[in-house]
């Protein structure tokens, strides 16, 4: 994208950058954090400690002293009183500006000082006898390093007098919400008059502050519906629902589809009969049965003689998707190709050509599905587990794989439940479908806190529970810094249980093991050969042993909630009662402390996400698809939401009614960086 910073010079130019401001325009909606009041001079004499107060009068005397350390101070008096006022780091025009007898005005906290009051680091400002003070709050902006305040307002202000601010918002719309006009609500944010109420300014729940999150809202919605319209127009292979693998796999379980499972596989089925490509998000909580909907939705292209694709994000969670579909599908005569990193070469060439003669339908893996060297001349569905763990990247390149160059239809699948409002916003080019009733016969499974200081009880609690018959894991700490710190880690724990259970057999798997090393171990635990299994956060999804009944976490206080929820959900998948224990360290950040509180009171996914939100904001939230989507700089998903469904309804209705409005509209705020509509 063109910068349109001509004529300002490189360094500022590339600091405006950092700041993403490419354009004059995009200076008009780079709002303020906050703002100072130098709309009124306080006297010396009664301007309070503890408060930002300005004052006027003339410089007394200004000099450099070198104890305690070097540093500039100057003393400034008026009719009430005398000022200290002090720099530690300042440059030598700073000591002109302060020359004796200069008339100054100061802005700073006033706080007591060794020589009375004082401020430190105030802003400072030389000015002629009777000069008029401003007539608004004078607004403090985001900046970056070398990027001073007065620079960036006096940009600002030239951009307000040259962009045209005209209304891109139907009147009629407006004027139901009731939200002032564009350029009133950016002239009452850039410059509020002086009785404006600075509390809802700075809360950001001032009229005008209404209008710019309405406004960002709606260009959001915009710029996803057009996305999602632009992918509707173009051409999939049509895939109706033929009923024939598809029944017999429904009549061969040993089980009974859930309501929710029903309604999930009729609207992918209607989606894959269509002759644009769907794109669709599988949601569901821990253990709801979205592998089974994904194993539908595959054996419908099957059975219409085209490929499908399952990628999952992990090799033990990819393997575990193998063998459950293998189990499913082998019956009905469908063959299934699994590719890995780690296969040997001479069966993943034997897998690659099988794919590549079309001989076999149905493939998973992991990113080794991505490779060059991996074809599939008739992809017709791809699906992603755990789709947030990819980039964006990752996914396109699995959708350029598909079939005569036509778009093969997308099923993104997550356990990590999305809330509503994250949902409408940052998911509003998907279809969504959602898994929310858990099948029949799962046990709930209760949490429990414990300090690290009762360490040996959890050891007894699981020497126990394994006497009785049942397994459980022992999950080692997360430390985010040093994979070798926490493989070392992963093994002093193995050998410490080992050592205090040596009536039990003790298993160890982290992600430094080889996949076949990996792969025996998981397959003796799910056997039963293995009691106890030590592990990183490699089993965190698609891990399914029925007979774990007992769950620990160490240092439970370092994972996400979304990862907490996940690792507890590997227990509770047979009928025996199941316990997680979080073991925890003293002392607690607040932070860690609301995390713990949350995952101890919620076992509902959707409720934990909606938490854990409002705990992070919907940047980490929405993790890797960041680099993908127009994240919000102003509108807040809880504060806001009642301004979301009015956002879709009108974005709808402009991409109708006024398709150059809504274009003028996500040329103000994106400036052309269609970027944003991605995978």
């Amino acid at each position: 994208m063109q910068s349109g910073w001509a004529g300002l010079g490189e360094q500022l130019a590339s600091r405006l950058r950092k700041l993403d401001l490419h354009r004059q325009e995009d200076l008009v909606v780079h709002l303020p954090l906050r703002y100072e009041d130098e709309t009124r001079l306080t006297p010396i004499g009664v301007a309070r400690a503890g408060f930002p107060a300005q004052i006027e009068g003339e410089v007394t005397s200004c000099e450099v002293v070198l104890r305690p350390r070097r540093q500039l101070v100057a003393r400034v008096r008026d009719d009430s009183g005398t000022l200290v006022a002090r720099w530690i780091n300042f440059y030598p025009s700073q000591q002109k500006q302060l020359a004796v007898g200069r008339r100054v005005r100061l802005f700073g906290e006033v706080r007591g000082g060794f020589f009375g009051d004082e401020m430190v680091h105030p802003r400072v400002r030389n000015i002629d006898p009777g000069e008029g003070l401003p007539e608004a709050l004078t607004p403090v902006y985001p900046t970056t390093a070398g990027l001073g305040q007065t620079t960036l307002r006096k940009l600002i202000d030239r951009a307000l007098k040259t962009v045209p601010l005209q209304d891109l918002l139907p009147e009629d719309a407006r004027r139901a919400l009731d939200l002032p006009g564009f350029a009133e609500a950016l002239t009452a944010l850039h410059h509020p008059a002086p009785d404006a109420d600075p509390i809802a300014l700075e809360n950001r729940e001032h009229p005008a502050w209404r209008r710019i999150k309405f406004e960002e809202l709606l260009v959001q919605q915009l710029s996803l519906r057009r996305a999602y319209n632009a992918r509707r127009a173009r051409e999939a292979v049509v895939l109706p629902a033929r009923q024939q693998l598809t029944a017999g796999l429904v009549r061969g379980l040993p089980f009974a589809l859930t309501s929710a499972q029903q309604r999930a596989v009729g609207e992918i089925a209607a989606d894959l009969g269509a002759a644009h490509p769907m794109q669709r998000l599988l949601q569901g909580d821990v253990g709801s049965g979205k592998t089974i909907v994904a194993a539908l939705a595959m054996l419908q292209a099957a059975e219409n003689g085209w490929q499908a694709a399952l990628m999952a994000p992990t090799e033990i969670l990819a393997e575990q998707h193998y063998k459950k579909l293998a189990a499913w599908l082998e019956p009905l005569g469908v063959g299934i190709a699994w590719l890995s990193g780690s296969r040997r070469k001479r069966e993943r060439e034997a897998e690659l050509a099988r794919l590549q003669s079309g001989e076999v339908l149905l493939a998973v893996g992991t990113h080794a599905l991505i490779e060059d060297e991996v074809a599939l001349p008739r992809l017709a569905l791809a699906i992603i587990d755990e789709q947030h763990r990819f980039g964006v990247r990752q996914r396109l390149a699995l959708r350029e794989k598909g079939a005569h160059g036509l778009r093969p239809h997308m099923l993104m699948m997550s356990a990590t439940p999305i809330p509503r409002t994250l949902a409408m916003t940052h998911y509003a080019d998907l279809d969504v479908s959602v898994l929310d009733e858990l099948p029949p016969g799962r046990t709930p499974i209760r949490t429990k806190l414990v300090s690290d200081a009762r360490r040996e009880e959890v050891v007894g609690r699981v020497r126990d529970a394994c006497l009785q018959g049942r397994q459980a894991y022992w999950v080692c700490p997360l430390i985010e810094e040093s994979e070798a710190l926490q493989l070392q880690t992963a093994l002093d724990t193995y050998a410490a249980l080992s050592e205090a259970l040596p009536e039990l057999r003790v298993g160890l798997v982290h992600g430094r093991l080889k996949a076949d090393e990996k792969s025996a171990t998981m397959a003796a635990f799910s056997a039963g050969e293995l009691q106890v299994l030590v592990a990183t956060t490699v089993i965190e999804v698609g891990v399914d042993v029925p007979n774990a009944s007992l769950m620990v976490i160490e240092h439970a206080e370092r994972f996400g909630l979304a990862q907490l929820h996940q690792l507890r959900g590997r227990v509770g998948r047979g009928t025996a009662e199941s316990v997680c224990i979080l073991l925890f360290a003293q002392p607690l950040s607040e932070n860690g402390r609301a995390r713990l509180k949350v995952i101890y009171e919620h076992t509902d996914g959707f409720a934990i996400a909606r938490e854990d939100l409002q705990l992070r904001g919907p940047g980490e939230f929405v993790g890797a698809r960041q680099s993908g989507v127009p994240l919000l700089r102003y509108a807040d998903l809880e504060l806001d939401a009642g301004l979301i469904e009015p956002a879709r309804a009108l974005a709808e209705r402009m991409l109708r009614d006024a398709p150059a409005q809504a274009d003028a509209l996500m040329q103000r705020w994106l400036g052309g960086r269609e970027s944003l509509l991605r995978a």
